[in-house]
Parts: C-alpha cells; sequence; structure tokens
C-alpha cells in the first residue's frame, strides 16, 4: 500500500518538475528572442517598414498626419495635430504616442488602424519597440546604405573545422544558434556537387576515377583549379548574367521577330573565362562605348543595355516606347547592380526606401540620351535583326580582334549597341510615369541615400561606372558577391537578392558579407578568386545529409549546418542528361538552336510574320547543344525549360524561382531527349564487352556520379532481367523510334530496349537532377 502511495508521489513529483524545467526553458527561450541591445536596422526598422511606413514612409503623396517615422527628425518632433505630443521620447515609451498607439485596445485608436489592412503588431514585436524606446530609440541609417567594412576574422573554439576565413563567420553563427556542422561530404558527392557548380555539368568518368585514387592533402584544390580553368566554366557563370540581362533571341511584343545579339553572349562567357575584373566587366557593359579610344569588344559589351524589349508593330507611339526602353535600363540598373527597387519610384516616390520620384528620373537620365527610336522598323529580314545604334562583324574581326565569337558563316552579322546622341535630350519627372505628362527638368544623377553623385564624375554613363565602384558606394560589392553566394548555396546571405532595401531581408551573416564584400573589392574585384574562395570552404563541403533536428530547427539551412541540396536549374537538368549520354555538343557560342520541341507552340502564338512565325528544328550535331543555347522566343519561351523555372527574359531576374510540380516529372518522363539520351547512352553500354551489371554500375556513375549501392545495383539489374523476359521486338521497335541520332545496326535490338528502360529509370531517380 505505502509502495503504491510512494510510487504515485514519485511520479507526480516528476511531473511537476518535468512542468517546471519546461517553463523555465521556455522563459528562457524567451529571453533569449529578446536582445539585450535593440538594434533599429535588425529589429526595429523590418516592423516599421511592414506596418507604419505605408503611411508615415517616405512617400509624401500618402503620408499620414505629417508624420514620418523612417527619419529620426520627423519622428522627435512635436507631432502636428497634438503639439504638446511626440511620437517618439527618447527613454520614456509611456510618453510616446507610437507606443501608446501600437499597445492600446481602443480600436479608434490603434495603430495601424484596421481599416489599412495591415497586420497588427504582435506582442513580442510591441516589446521591441518599447524597449528600444526605454534605450535611447537610437535610428542607424539602414545597413545596406552604409559602406561595408573588413570586420575581424572571429576566433572559434573547433580550430580544426575552418578551411578558410569564411569558416569562421559561418562557426561562429552556428554556436550561436546551437549547431554543429556536418562532416564533409564523401568525394564522390562533393565532386558532382563542385562540377555541375561551376561548369555546369557533371564530371566524366575520369575524372571521378581521378579524385578518387589521388589521395594527397591538396586533391580537392587541384580538382578546383581544373574546373574554374575549363571553357566550361564560363558558361555556367554566363546562364545566370543572361537571366540578369534579359537575354533573348527575339525582339519581344506581338511579332516577336527574331535578333541577333548571340555576339554579346559569346562575350560574356569570354569574360568569365579571361576572368575579367568585375568592375571592368560591369563598366564596359554600362559604358564601353565612352571609354578613351573604346575598343570593338568594349563596344559589343553594351549590348547588355540592349537587350530588353524592342517593338515592330506599325502604329505605335514612337517616344512611348522609347522611353519604356530607357526604363528598362533603369529599372535593370537598380535591380541588377545595386540590388534595389528602384522601380517603384517610376510613378511616386518610394513607399518604403529613402528613394524619391526626382532620384528615378536623375538615375533615368543617364540612359536617356541613346541614339535610338521608339520604333525602327516593322517585321522584315536581317537587317531588322539589330536596331541602332548598331555595330557589323565581320569575317575579318572575328578572325584577328573578336576570336571569341563563333561566327560559323559569312552572312552579315549585326548587333545592337550604345551609343549616345552628339546632343543631349532633356530629362523630366514624368508625372505619374506617363511617357507624355512632363514635369521638372532634371539632370543625371543618383539617389543621396545611397551614394552622393558629386561633380567629380562626368555627368554620363561612364560616371555613373566610376560612382557604382567608388569604394564608399555601399552597394555593388555587397549585391555581387550574395548573387555569386546564391549561385552555390541556393539563396543569398540576402534572401532577397534583388531587394536590400527596407522591405528586403536582413541578411543572415552580416559581417561575413561585408567581410566578402571588402575582401572581393581589395583583391582587384577578382571574381575566380571569389569563387574558389566559396567552393574551398569548409561550408561549402559539408554533407548534405539533413537531420531531424536540423529540419525541424533550421529548414531552410539558414545557418549553413549543412552543405547545400538544390535541383539543378533548368538548362542544367539538360546538360546533365545530354552529357552522361555522351551526346552533348560541347561547342562554345555561337547562334541558338531549336531542340525538339511540341509541335504547334509557335504556330498557335503568332502573328504570321517573320522567321519565328513557326518553328523549324535544327538537326544533327545542333539538337545537342546546351541548354543555354536553345533559341528563346519571349511570347513562347522553351517549354521544357519553362517547367523547370527558367526565366523567359521579360526582364531583369537575380533569383529564379524554383517550384516542384508534377509538370517536371512528366517532362524527365517523355521529352524526347531524354528518351534518346537514355537510348544512346544504353547503345553505347551494350557495345561494352562486360556483364550486365557492369554495365548497369557504369551508367549509373555516369549519370549519379557515385558507386551504387548493392541494393541499388541489384534492383536495376533485376529490373533489366524483367524487361529483358517481357519485351517483344514491336514493343522494343517503338521504344527505340524516338529521336534522331542513329541505332548501331549490329545491337539487339530487345536487349537495347530492355537497357533503355533501365537508364531511363536512373535518369527519372531524384538525386540525378539534385546537387547533393
Amino acid at each position: 500500500m505505502f509502495r503504491k502511495l510512494y510510487l504515485v508521489w514519485l511520479v507526480i513529483a516528476t511531473c511537476v518538475l518535468f512542468i517546471i524545467h519546461a517553463c523555465n526553458r521556455a522563459g528562457k527561450t524567451d529571453a533569449e528572442q529578446m536582445p539585450d541591445t535593440i538594434s533599429y536596422n535588425f529589429n526595429i526598422r523590418p516592423i516599421l517598414s511592414d506596418k507604419c511606413f505605408k503611411c508615415h514612409g517616405p512617400d509624401a503623396a500618402h503620408r499620414q498626419a505629417d508624420l514620418r517615422l523612417d527619419i529620426p527628425e520627423s519622428a522627435f518632433k512635436a507631432l502636428k495635430d497634438n503639439p504638446t505630443a511626440h511620437a517618439l521620447v527618447a527613454g520614456d515609451p509611456m510618453m510616446s504616442e507610437v507606443y501608446r498607439r501600437i499597445s492600446t485596445k481602443d480600436t479608434s485608436e490603434q495603430m495601424p488602424p484596421p481599416s489599412s489592412n495591415l497586420k497588427k503588431l504582435t506582442p513580442f514585436e510591441v516589446d521591441l519597440l518599447k524597449q528600444w524606446i526605454k534605450q535611447g530609440a537610437r535610428y542607424e541609417k539602414h545597413w545596406a546604405f552604409v559602406p561595408p567594412r573588413s570586420y575581424a576574422v572571429p576566433q572559434v573554439q573547433n580550430t580544426a573545422w575552418p578551411k578558410n576565413p569564411i569558416d569562421n563567420f559561418v562557426l561562429q553563427k552556428m554556436v550561436q544558434k546551437g549547431f554543429d556542422p556536418n562532416p564533409e561530404a564523401d568525394k564522390e558527392r562533393l565532386l558532382k556537387r563542385v562540377s555541375l557548380d561551376l561548369t555546369g555539368l557533371p564530371p566524366t568518368l575520369q575524372m571521378m576515377d581521378n579524385f578518387l585514387a589521388d589521395n594527397s592533402a591538396n586533391a580537392y584544390q587541384k580538382i578546383v583549379d581544373q574546373l574554374v580553368a575549363s571553357p566550361q566554366y564560363g558558361e555556367k557563370m554566363t546562364l545566370h548574367w543572361l537571366d540578369v540581362a534579359r537575354y533573348a533571341d527575339s525582339h519581344g511584343y506581338q511579332d516577336d521577330n527574331y535578333r541577333s545579339q548571340w555576339p554579346w553572349r559569346d562575350w560574356v562567357i569570354h569574360a568569365f573565362n579571361e576572368n575579367l575584373p568585375y568592375d571592368k566587366f560591369i563598366t564596359w557593359q554600362i559604358a564601353g562605348d565612352q571609354l578613351p579610344n573604346a575598343t570593338t569588344e568594349q563596344l559589343l559589351a553594351t549590348g547588355f543595355n540592349r537587350n530588353h524589349k524592342i517593338t515592330e508593330e506599325g502604329g505605335v507611339i514612337d517616344e512611348e516606347y522609347r522611353v519604356s526602353y530607357v526604363t528598362d535600363r533603369t529599372n535593370t540598373f537598380g535591380k541588377a547592380l545595386l540590388g534595389v527597387t528602384l522601380e517603384c519610384a517610376h510613378c511616386h516616390d518610394h513607399k518604403y526606401d529613402p528613394f524619391s520620384q526626382k532620384d528615378y528620373y536623375q538615375m533615368f537620365a543617364f540612359f536617356n540620351n541613346v541614339k535610338e527610336v521608339g520604333i525602327e522598323s516593322v517585321v522584315g529580314g536581317p537587317e531588322t535583326y539589330a536596331k541602332r545604334p548598331l555595330m557589323p562583324i565581320s569575317n575579318d574581326e572575328v578572325k584577328k580582334v573578336m576570336r571569341f565569337i563563333n561566327k560559323q558563316d559569312t552572312d552579315k552579322l549585326i548587333v545592337s549597341i550604345m551609343t549616345d546622341s552628339d546632343k543631349v535630350r532633356p530629362t523630366y519627372i514624368l508625372k505619374r510615369g506617363n511617357y507624355d505628362a512632363h514635369g521638372d527638368v532634371v539632370e543625371p544623377g543618383t539617389p543621396k541615400a545611397i551614394l552622393p553623385f558629386t561633380a567629380n564624375y562626368p555627368k554620363n554613363r561612364l560616371g555613373l561606372a566610376e560612382w557604382l565602384f567608388n569604394k564608399n558606394n555601399p552597394l555593388a560589392a555587397r549585391v555581387f558577391v550574395n548573387q555569386v553566394w546564391q549561385e552555390f548555396f541556393g539563396k543569398g546571405i540576402v534572401k532577397s537578392s534583388g531587394d536590400f532595401g527596407m522591405q528586403g531581408d536582413l541578411p543572415s551573416h552580416p559581417e561575413l558579407l561585408d567581410w566578402l564584400a571588402v575582401d572581393f573589392r581589395d583583391h582587384g574585384w577578382d571574381i575566380k578568386r571569389l569563387v574558389k574562395q566559396i567552393v574551398m570552404s569548409a561550408t561549402y563541403r559539408q554533407s548534405a545529409v539533413i537531420s531531424p533536428e536540423k529540419l525541424k530547427d533550421d529548414p531552410e539551412n539558414t545557418w549553413l549546418a549543412r552543405g547545400p541540396r538544390s535541383r539543378l536549374p533548368a538548362e542544367f537538368v539538360r546538360d546533365l542528361v545530354l552529357a552522361s549520354s555522351g551526346l552533348l555538343n560541347h561547342t562554345i557560342g555561337g547562334p541558338s538552336v531549336n531542340p525538339y520541341q511540341p509541335p504547334g507552340l509557335w504556330e498557335n502564338a503568332t502573328s504570321g510574320r517573320g522567321q519565328l512565325a513557326s518553328y523549324k528544328q535544327v538537326h544533327g550535331p545542333n539538337l545537342y547543344r546546351r541548354g543555354m543555347y536553345t533559341l528563346i522566343k519571349r511570347t513562347v519561351p522553351p517549354a521544357s525549360l519553362g517547367i523547370f523555372d527558367a526565366s523567359n527574359r521579360d526582364q531583369c531576374e537575380v533569383k529564379r524561382l524554383r517550384t516542384n510540380t508534377p509538370l517536371q516529372a512528366l517532362v524527365m518522363l517523355n521529352d524526347p531527349t531524354v528518351l534518346e539520351a537514355a537510348r544512346v547512352l544504353a547503345a553505347r553500354l551494350l557495345q561494352d564487352n562486360s556483364r550486365p551489371q557492369d554495365k548497369i554500375t557504369k551508367a549509373f556513375r555516369l549519370i549519379m556520379c557515385r558507386h551504387p549501392q548493392e541494393k541499388e545495383l541489384a534492383i536495376l539489374t533485376a529490373y533489366y532481367n524483367d524487361e529483358l523476359k517481357g519485351m517483344n521486338k514491336a514493343d522494343a521497335q517503338k521504344l527505340l523510334s524516338v529521336g534522331e541520332y542513329p541505332i548501331p545496326a549490329n545491337l539487339d535490338k530487345v536487349k537495347l530496349a530492355a537497357m533503355m528502360k533501365v537508364v531511363d529509370a536512373m535518369y527519372n531517380v531524384e538525386e540525378t537532377i539534385t546537387k547533393t
């Protein structure tokens, strides 16, 4: 009896202790969430930007009560409607109208008001503001508008883990968040990851064998150097820049006829392979024509700002479209190079960032003097494939000067470039953004919140480039470093890579971002050096295996306690299939091509005019070119690439969506390219004098880039044997009929079809098209 009572009381006591412990843990968690020192930039500004700046921010047209909470001068002064009250009183939340209004339960006084459709502040957000006011309500300039500074590399306890300074910053944050790093990925998975990241292609069997056999301490560094030195490195790096530059092979709009802008793409590949410093890479593209004694290569680089859509429709208003071209360039400059949503100030002052409409049109003025018109010609022949200003590229120039251009014939070749008019065109603030609603005249200039445009700079695009790469410009280095980081880790240190403004995400590792930016700038804007730093880090080399705890506590891998794992970009899905099968055409550069595509797509969305009115598929080796060379018609972009989230290149895009849909599985199951690649690889395997298991192992290594496990090999071998038994000649013939690549005459068709199905099954495994 007493023993039973003792046990009951023991259980009750244990439960009480557990509850007390849980409460204490909860209390500690809350305490940890409230920082000792409240930062305006990292704790307060995001709240105000989301909940307050719509009515009390930079946009004068929509400002309420003549109160701005984005600048201290307004926030601390007496309220217009009540001179005895102040929105903020440093050190005294109870005397601050902001705190009173966000904490009141009276809906007639509550801020933001229920009618605004803005979310009410959470209790934690109210407490944060209260503590911030108590601590003096100190304002800070927006973090992204303060020049980056080089932080000291943190000291860490686990000194064995870091490979370079990147790891010290990452490990410090990881430990603060309660994580340990993953072990390094095994050699096969690491090689697949770095090969795909540096070239967009899987490693060859020779590379795999050499790397596995190399037990030296610098084996990984040697493979990184080999990959960065390969010409495919330039192709891989270029793909992202094509999205940024909104490169396409058609003019856009309704007729959407062909344009011959591909030599500019060849130049970008060349520039990355030659490791042109980033400051020159951008300066040439913005203002190559304004450099002293500009070369033909520098002129070609300016095609960057002519990649926008251009109309060929009769009856349009010339000035309306000319203004739209200048608008596109201005928006692209803001998003691609400054990482800000400058376009939001096109029609009115920016609602969240300190950019006025005047700021916007001062930037607009830099691009407003191009010697162009809104409509130069309607749909026509080769003479319309580029628009003035343009440059012809002769065979002689290709042989002697621009040898990087892959010109394959003697036809006339023209490319759209930038050239300014001799006479300066006046720039007006356009009321509500309307092309014909002229307001005040403005001169070229830049937003003062970023960096003033001083009299030292020439008032042209070359001056704008000099301003961009001024040591005090807070954005140029940060934005590019963040985009490069995004290419390797799937997301940037600033997740919103196109928005470093008030509404953008805060950097997960602000000190690391600044350190990388300053280091990149101080080492001559060396892109290959930056890339090597990232892929050589222990952070990058970690295994991508996700423990249940890490998946629960950090599902997006914000704290980088595991390696990057993501699906390949659309073009590299195609490239992996072609490369692993041996079909890939490795030619660098040249005109875009039309591979397999479902019939009728172009024909059902055309005006019936121009070279691109109907789809003309290529044949022979051009069928097997890399995905980046697939012709992009803006109104009907390539279907299979679009399903895997490729950009349609309508406008500048610094970060692609990443979706997961059944259509992607259907592409892998039914796309003729995948089926043909499976057939071709199967034929090559059958020509080897080896056992079926060895053939399957070879295919597995080519596709998955690793050796199969015993269970995997057993399943695939059994599948091959089952298909071999159940396959008849008629079914085999039907299966093998996909694709134009010839079938070797001496092969057993039933065996070929059976092996093709095994290879196709491998292509349809999620791991195949995933960077692991």
